[in-house]
């Protein structure tokens, strides 16, 4: 199980009060976009490729959310998810250092863009070897060091 690290925060929340401690994750969830992607494509390619890290990891999800009158609400990830952009050949290269490091990883191809389930998007991965995936986007979840390693040359998302 992972841990959670406090530190204090060096500023005040702009009333006099201080900042809570921040939160630092030995993990990160980052998603990897291709930069010359819609708007849309983004939103729907960032959706697709995180949502399944809460079944797969189950650790990654918080508690369920209640509002003041107890209306329930779903969980959420329980840390950020930092979104990255980058060119075609650092989404490769991202995706190869992925693999080698065996951490977590979605992906999301062109061609999910032309199908409408889960049963088709499968068959469009697995027809393609992972060395020719035209990739758009992933989403890799791992050792905070790890997943920097993965992401060299991207840039966040802006």
């Amino acid at each position: 199980m992972e841990t959670q690290h406090g530190r204090t925060g060096g500023t005040d929340t702009g009333d006099g009060t201080p900042a809570p401690p921040a939160v630092r994750f030995d993990t990160k969830i980052a998603v990897l976009l291709r930069e010359d992607l819609a708007v849309w494509q983004r939103l729907n390619v960032t959706a697709f490729l995180v949502s399944g890290l809460g079944t797969g990891y189950p650790e990654v999800v918080g508690e369920p959310y209640a509002d003041a009158d107890g209306t329930a609400y779903l969980p959420m990830f329980r840390q950020p998810v930092l979104v990255f952009e980058g060119t075609k050949e650092v989404l490769g290269s991202a995706h190869t250092r992925a693999l080698g490091r065996r951490l977590p990883l979605s992906v999301f191809t062109s061609d999910l863009f032309s199908t409408g389930n889960d049963d088709d998007n499968r068959a469009a991965v697995r027809a393609v070897p992972a060395g020719l995936l035209d990739l758009v986007g992933l989403a890799v979840y791992g050792p905070r060091n790890a997943v920097d390693k993965v992401l060299k040359g991207a840039r966040m998302h802006p």
